[in-house]
């Protein structure tokens, strides 16, 4: 996912990197926001009591008192940005957690993290995990370095919560699932949006049946900015990259598998990602296996926010939502009928679902939670992206068949949970 940082729901624009301006998309969102402690501990105190998952209410309602005063400490593996956000979540807006250590390669993000959160700083990942304190650990680190990460902090014991994806290769993925399945430790992949409570809506009107029998879903997912050359590099490209949390985000609300997959796609807005096989225009089409179609449109760029939409349309009716505001004023007048723009920074759009996944991964290591999204959900929709990848490069539908891989004996058929 890949959002500018600084443009402002109210209609500031973000960055020009048509160019590949690095050090400008750097600036704007390369760099974890800094803000102070106190700051913090008042957008917590104003935020409320924190939502939790309703699926573990039930086990949650079991706790005695003396469970109660279970605390899960937690160290976070990787600084940057999203790391910032996991950092900020575990010490100021969850409850039963406490961030005992942040360990990045990179020593200045490492010990700015670790001041501002009141926790170690480790300049080397082994280090943290060799900690007997850490029960469980947050990896936030580049793509290219979750699954060594995972199979790590499996040896040693710890509960895992790694942000997606959980590796662009499968074969390197189900390495890395049977590594914990062995060590009998629980995975959680990052699929933050599984928690937002918009999508959650939908989830609930399919599964309660307002909506009749699905019939077909259509997601819009657009940024509001491109990100820079030297990024997409090495993203896996935009179906990998972007389209990804899509992917999952079909798949759970429909409660299908997705059989077949055709991709189109264009390079409307930077001509310079073709030299590397990416485009940053796209829309998939998937058929389900229980005979839902869907179709998943993504851009690199919306001049007017971060555009976030879904609809499910079923037999007795339809289920929508669409992006938020930062206010809900409508401004008529003899000439027109306006209001601000959309949310502009999926930090905006996501900042409870962040809060919730992250109280949900306490719960299922202090309380044996049913685990929200487990290793085998992260690793589907990596399948669905590959898919759609082979499907545009050889321009024809292209069944997950052709894409995936046996998983080892270890793994088949296991739902992940512990």
């Amino acid at each position: 996912m890949v959002s500018a940082f600084v443009a402002s729901a109210s209609g500031a624009s973000a960055p020009s990197l048509k160019g590949g301006n690095a050090s400008q998309w750097r600036t704007s969102f390369g760099a974890p926001r800094a803000l102070g402690c106190a700051a913090r501990r008042s957008r917590a105190a104003a935020a409320g009591t924190v939502r939790m998952n309703v699926a573990n209410t039930e086990t949650l309602a079991n706790v005695t008192n003396k469970d109660a005063k279970k605390v899960l400490n937690i160290g976070i593996i990787g600084a940057g940005r999203i790391g910032q956000v996991h950092a900020d979540t575990i010490t100021f807006r969850t409850k039963g957690a406490k961030l005992v250590g942040v360990a990045s390669g990179t020593k200045q993000l490492a010990d700015r993290c670790s001041l501002e959160h009141g926790c170690q700083p480790y300049y080397e990942y082994h280090d943290l995990l060799e900690n007997p304190e850490v029960d469980a650990v947050c990896i936030c680190s580049a793509s290219n370095q979750h699954t060594e990460q995972i199979i790590e902090a499996a040896k040693y014991g710890k509960h895992i919560f790694c942000e997606k994806p959980i590796d662009t290769n499968l074969e390197v993925v189900d390495k890395a699932l049977v590594a914990v399945k062995e060590a009998g430790v629980k995975l959680q992949v990052g699929f933050n949006r599984r928690f937002d409570q918009n999508y959650r809506r939908i989830k609930q009107a399919v599964d309660n049946g307002e909506i009749g029998t699905p019939h077909m879903i259509h997601i819009t997912s657009r940024d509001p900015s491109p990100p820079p050359i030297e990024y997409v590099k090495n993203s896996g490209g935009i179906w990998l990259d972007c389209s990804i949390h899509d992917f999952d985000m079909a798949r759970f609300l429909i409660g299908s598998e997705v059989e077949e997959v055709y991709a189109l796609g264009a390079c409307n807005i930077n001509p310079d990602f073709a030299q590397y096989g990416d485009i940053d225009t796209s829309l998939v089409t998937l058929k389900f296996a229980n005979g839902v179609i869907g179709t998943i449109d993504n851009s690199r760029q919306a001049v007017f926010g971060y555009d976030q939409r879904c609809e499910v349309f079923g037999s007795g009716g339809s289920c929508e939502i669409n992006n938020n505001y930062a206010n809900s004023a409508v401004i008529s007048t003899g000439k027109k009928i306006e209001r601000d723009l959309p949310l502009h920074f999926f930090m905006d759009r996501y900042t409870e679902s962040f809060v919730t996944e992250m109280n949900d991964f306490i719960n299922v290591c202090l309380y044996d939670a049913p685990i929200p999204c487990t290793g085998i959900d992260g690793r589907a929709p990596v399948v669905i992206a590959l898919a759609a990848k082979k499907s545009y490069q050889e321009g024809r539908p292209v069944k997950l068949s052709e894409v995936d891989v046996p998983m080892p004996a270890a793994i088949k058929g296991w739902n992940g949970q512990m």
